[in-house]
């Protein structure tokens, strides 16, 4: 069944929500009376088709179709989900509410970031269908949603909008609690107020404001939050003596945060010369692109580690590996008789180079996780390391045949070539649909973690080698397996 998404607004978030249900598989129909917003939609889809692919392992679904419309009615047709991001004016969004209603029974989130649902509920005809569904720009990227419901809201349409959410892929932070601002924006308030004062009192640019955040604790916070973040800074006794220690400093004047600074036209000026002077010499675009390859970056970094967004991230993935059938064990494997799919995943954005495809480490990551696979696939697992056992690389040869870049797909499946007492040899052939784009060939070793020398794998493991074996003899011996660097094979496709 067509998943189909109503967006009511085409603002920067609006655009946002387009750009991610669309690269989710999801039909996009899209209300707003501007008639530059298609242009402002392909600006969103251009950085969004770049970055949100690289920090999944796995391709997402086909994209979505979208189409506009200069009625709400339209617009909300058929739809399973009704997005409004209209500006931010209680009137505005309670008439688009009610206007919605009228012709749709359908549930509506609102991108509000600092409305509560019972105000949003107020002109309501059916208020247990309208939460607060509040996102972070860049939408198409940033995982967060601030799910926000209250007592009109049904269990039913709570666990309607975790799915939506889920199905595109964010995190939703479900809040109980009404209050204006939900959460993350009211921390962002605290700081964004304090930093308006240290401008206008002159006792730091907008480059040092910036600077002190991304340098300092803006890295912290993106791995860990601000309680766990001071629980460390307490040392081995933790939060307790941290808070006997800062604790008093609580007390002093050190914030303004129950006032802000009047944004006159002398601020206003400060703020944006300083800013121009600061970042002026890239486009906003330029800059969009630049924060999105470092957000990129940042995520896929917390996913090796497998720690806060990451480990969410990675549970995604693994999601995605079980749909895929990447963790089947030998006896789960319908046809032997053909090499085996040992890996399917997109390349990043962080995985290219100057050239502007990936970079030649990678090569030997994809093939070094599709020998990981192989050796899981025989039961070289994690349990049999933990025995004290492992299979160690001697020899790798990579060919390298056609470019691979960023957002691409690609494949690898994997023979075994010999597979007898301590020897594994395998040959890896990766594909970007149906073109060959390089080749792997890898000796292996078995050895005793205990000794670090070779030694003979276990009776199973030489069980399911064999079942291997016999069922690849009969595959045609790859073309250049074996062949040395400089053969003619390698360059073949990179002739004039």
């Amino acid at each position: 069944m067509k998943k189909i998404v109503g967006l009511i607004g085409g603002g920067v978030i609006g655009c946002g929500w387009a750009a991610r249900f669309l690269l989710n598989g999801w039909d996009v129909q899209m209300c707003d009376p501007d008639p530059d917003t298609p242009k402002k939609v392909d600006r969103s889809l251009i950085n969004a088709r770049q970055s949100l692919p690289s920090i999944s392992d796995y391709r997402l679904p086909t994209e979505g179709q979208i189409s506009f419309y200069r009625n709400i009615s339209d617009a909300v047709a058929g739809v399973s989900w009704i997005q409004e991001s209209v500006p931010e004016h209680l009137d505005v969004k309670q008439a688009v509410i009610s206007e919605i209603q009228s012709t749709s029974n359908q549930v509506i989130g609102s991108s509000t970031s600092g409305f509560k649902p019972s105000d949003l509920q107020q002109c309501a005809d059916d208020p247990s269908r309208i939460v607060v569904t509040h996102p972070f720009n860049p939408v198409y990227l940033l995982p967060l949603v601030e799910l926000v419901t209250n007592d009109a809201t049904s269990q039913e349409i709570i666990q309607h909008a975790m799915s939506v959410i889920d199905d595109v892929r964010m995190y939703a932070l479900h809040l109980t609690k009404e209050i204006e601002a939900h959460l993350a924006d009211r921390l962002l308030e605290a700081v964004w107020r304090e930093a308006l004062w240290l401008v206008k009192d002159k006792v730091a640019t907008t480059q040092q404001v910036d600077d002190a955040i991304q340098f300092g604790f803006g890295l912290r916070w993106a791995q860990m939050g601000i309680f766990e973040t001071y629980r460390i800074a307490g040392g081995e006794a933790g939060i307790r003596h941290f808070l006997s220690q800062f604790g008093p400093a609580l007390a002093l004047p050190w914030t303004k945060l129950m006032d802000a600074p009047k944004l006159d036209k002398n601020l206003v000026s400060l703020l944006s010369n300083q800013l121009e002077a600061q970042s002026g010499h890239h486009s906003v675009l330029e800059l969009e692109q630049i924060r999105d390859r470092n957000l990129v970056g940042i995520m896929r970094q917390l996913k090796a580690n497998d720690w806060g967004v990451g480990r969410w991230l990675n549970s995604h993935d693994a999601d995605e590996k079980r749909k895929r059938g990447l963790i089947k064990s030998l006896d789960q494997i319908s046809d032997l008789s053909v090499p085996i799919l040992a890996l399917d995943q997109v390349v990043p954005l962080t995985w290219t180079d100057y050239n502007g495809h990936m970079t030649e480490s990678r090569y030997l990551d994809v093939f070094g996780k599709a020998t990981d696979r192989f050796m899981e696939i025989i039961g070289c697992d994690k349990d049999y390391i933990a025995e004290g056992f492992s299979y160690f690389t001697t020899e790798s040869h990579i060919r390298h045949l056609r470019e691979v870049k960023a957002g691409q797909s690609i494949t690898i499946n994997t023979q075994l070539l010999l597979g007898e007492g301590k020897k594994l040899h395998l040959f890896h052939r990766c594909y970007q649909e149906e073109d060959l784009v390089a080749t792997g060939e890898h000796f292996l070793l078995h050895v005793s973690l205990k000794t670090r020398r070779s030694s003979p794998p276990s009776e199973d493991m030489l069980l399911a080698l064999e079942r291997i074996t016999q069922a690849h003899r009969f595959l045609i011996y790859p073309d250049g397996a074996g062949a040395g660097i400089c053969k003619p094979i390698m360059t073949a496709h990179y002739r004039d």
